[in-house]
């Protein structure tokens, strides 16, 4: 015994070394993205002439998984606390933009970085002053108080500079409005400004903004490209890459909770296609640049999604490939059509689904409805069934949500952690700035 005191007593005089903190940080957050969309994922992706199902960029990287419950006694957090917790370390409640119950503003790694002489980036794919986000750059009581988070991103400077080196994504309509224009604000402290997405080059340096669309950018099932992120994250990495003491970009999947909403699983598939091809994009940077943490997580899950349904051993990933456009667009498009045969043959165009007269029936029934939210419903459902999706909400769970990690320093991110514990290791990388 006494040997083995002597021993440790001895280990305690060695030499330890000491690995410097990650220089750049990139966060990417999948909202809703809960286990099952991963694995979702991972048999979409799958190809039915290959026997074994391959890994997804998630499952190669996945290092552990996060419990999300908010400051109060649900369980079941909403984005604004979420994104509070994993921007701050903190927990707080429903609603909350990086305050506590009593309103009062928590710090945000970001603003402990922009104080640290780091650069900051934000890119989402909805409004960039949306929850997730307005919680890393500002503080408010509700996330519902859009025009106010958009004001803070230009009004809150540390240093006479706000907080946001780089804003890429949605929103224009907050940030360009009659009683203000924070864009001209912007610009007259020297960030370069675009509206348009074809002319992302246009922007070369730091500060810079770009927001692409009135309100979020098109969902990818809509929209003529393939991904809506990738190029987006390239650009962000492009612009924070020469920042000398490092950066930290926040990359949000925004639409992934969208779809979970809506119970559309067509529209979830593709978000979450748009989300790894960014992811794939973040990860050869940390290869080029190996003084860099990549951690993927999720604010919570979306919709209860489960792989499976009705009492039936089987998910069928060839009927949702199928789908060309989301729930809400061939609402809109069916909505147009007052013909039964041409509101039938355009579902089927849409959908690859054909529909006998008794579903016809219940769509036309659906389609009269003032409510889109009913008509949208049994659009959707006639595809979840088919394919054999459950959904068991069309709000959030209490799931724990998949934890993904690389580069350096992955490893303080393996197991199972808080929400809040995922901030906290970043925050203390941060502060080991020189």
């Amino acid at each position: 015994m006494r040997y083995a005191v002597l021993l440790l007593a001895l280990s305690s005089l060695l030499p330890v070394t000491v690995t410097a903190a990650p220089k750049n940080i990139i966060y990417m957050i999948g909202d809703g993205m809960g286990p099952a969309y991963v694995a979702a994922y991972r048999y979409y992706q799958h190809d039915p002439a290959e026997k074994t199902v391959s890994n997804t960029i998630f499952d190669d990287l996945l290092t552990g998984m996060a419990s999300t419950y908010p400051d109060d006694d649900t369980l079941v957090t909403d984005s604004a606390a979420g994104a509070t917790a994993l921007a701050t370390g903190v927990k707080s409640f429903n609603g909350a933009i990086s305050v506590n119950r009593q309103h009062i503003p928590i710090g945000t790694l970001m603003q402990l970085a922009k104080r640290l002489g780091k650069a900051n980036g934000i890119v989402a794919s909805s409004q960039v002053n949306h929850a997730t986000p307005a919680s890393f750059l500002a503080h408010n009581k509700s996330r519902r108080n859009m025009n106010d988070i958009a004001d803070m991103y230009l009004d809150y400077r540390i240093d006479g500079k706000p907080v946001a080196d780089v804003i890429i994504g949605g929103g224009t309509k907050y940030f360009v409005r009659k009683d203000r224009d924070l864009i001209s604000g912007f610009t007259e402290l020297g960030y370069q400004f675009t509206g348009n997405v074809q002319q992302l080059d246009s922007l070369t340096r730091l500060p810079a903004i770009a927001l692409l669309s009135e309100d979020a950018l098109p969902a990818v099932l809509n929209s003529p490209y393939d991904s809506m992120l990738a190029p987006l994250t390239k650009k962000a990495l492009q612009l924070l890459s020469g920042a000398e003491k490092g950066f930290v970009l926040m990359v949000e999947g925004s639409q992934i909770d969208w779809c979970g909403h809506d119970n559309d699983i067509a529209c979830a598939m593709a978000e979450m296609h748009d989300f790894a091809q960014a992811i794939i994009v973040a990860k050869a940077f940390v290869d080029a640049n190996p003084d860099t943490i990549l951690i993927i997580t999720a604010d919570h899950e979306t919709g209860g999604l489960s792989l499976g349904s009705n009492g039936e051993y089987q998910w069928r990933t060839d009927v949702i490939k199928q789908v060309k456009a989301t729930g809400r667009e061939i609402t809109k498009q069916l909505r147009t059509l007052s013909d039964k045969q041409q509101i039938s043959q355009r579902y089927t165009e849409l959908t690859g689904i054909s529909l006998d007269n008794q579903q016809l029936q219940l769509l036309q029934t659906a389609l009269a409805h003032d409510d889109d939210k009913v008509a949208r419903g049994q659009v959707l459902k006639f595809i979840s069934d088919k394919s054999y999706t459950g959904w068991t909400t069309g709000g959030h769970t209490a799931a724990d949500v998949p934890v993904m990690a690389y580069g350096k320093h992955a490893k303080d991110f393996a197991g199972f952690q808080d929400n809040t514990q995922i901030a906290q290791q970043l925050i203390k990388y941060i502060q080991q700035t020189k």
